[in-house]
């Protein structure tokens, strides 16, 4: 019997546009224009459409009838439930993955966090976004629960469209994760844990800032562009 080794072409464009996002291609709220990705990727609809279904089911994407498909935008209050989860779970998933965590994982986390460095000093919100990602999936793949690291990626990638502004706490943020690696490294659990919940915690105390200031941008409502936006992200 033949074995099928490609992937089904709805699932690599399901790959390319999920990357284009990851990339901050698309501004949160504005209009993804579908013929163009159609066109970019050098296939017909019905495969791209099956990728966008898809990442529509994730909560990336928004079809609004009689408008088109949109990026998703996050309302304060939806940010403020994905990172009060997010606490808890990365709290538990930090406690198992230090049990669990290689010495590579570790040297990779290590690699990750250096090169935020840079970043940060740069105020480089999409390069920080994308380290960021790397750093929190490499716990997330050693906790040992795949329930669990299921449930982290989906909420991590819900919170890809934030579009708040994370400056003023860029220097704090790549200071909790200089924590979670020393954490890791001395194999302490309750150092783990406790870093992650203050990671979090911070991202919190931000978001209410920002709501007590009405300084929460663009999620009241949809870009009326019709292009693909270039990478970038709102702030």
């Amino acid at each position: 019997m033949l074995k099928v080794s490609r992937k089904r072409l709805s699932d690599q464009i399901y790959g390319i546009i999920k990357e284009m996002i990851a990339a901050h291609r698309f501004q949160p709220g504005s209009r993804v224009n579908i013929e163009q990705i159609t066109k970019e990727v050098g296939a017909s609809r019905t495969p791209v459409w099956e990728a966008v279904h898809r990442l529509m089911q994730e909560g990336l994407l928004v079809n609004i009838p009689n408008r088109g498909v949109f990026m998703a935008s996050l309302t304060p209050s939806m940010a403020l439930e994905l990172y009060t989860v997010r606490e808890a779970l990365e709290g538990l998933a930090a406690r198992l993955s230090v049990q669990n965590i290689t010495d590579q994982a570790i040297v990779d986390m290590a690699k990750c966090f250096a090169a935020q460095h840079e970043v940060v000093q740069k105020a480089d919100l999409v390069g920080y976004s994308k380290l960021d990602f790397t750093f929190h999936s490499l716990v997330y793949e050693s906790c040992g629960n795949r329930i669990l690291q299921e449930m982290l990626e989906s909420i991590k990638n819900k919170m890809r469209p934030v579009s708040l502004h994370i400056t003023p706490i860029l220097s704090t943020l790549y200071e909790d994760h200089r924590k979670i690696l020393e954490a890791f490294k001395a194999r302490s659990a309750d150092l783990a844990e406790e870093a992650f919940r203050s990671h979090n915690r911070h991202m919190i105390d931000e978001i209410n800032k920002h709501l007590e200031g009405n300084l929460w941008k663009g999620v009241n409502g949809l870009a009326e562009d019709n292009t693909i936006e270039k990478q970038g992200v709102a702030t």
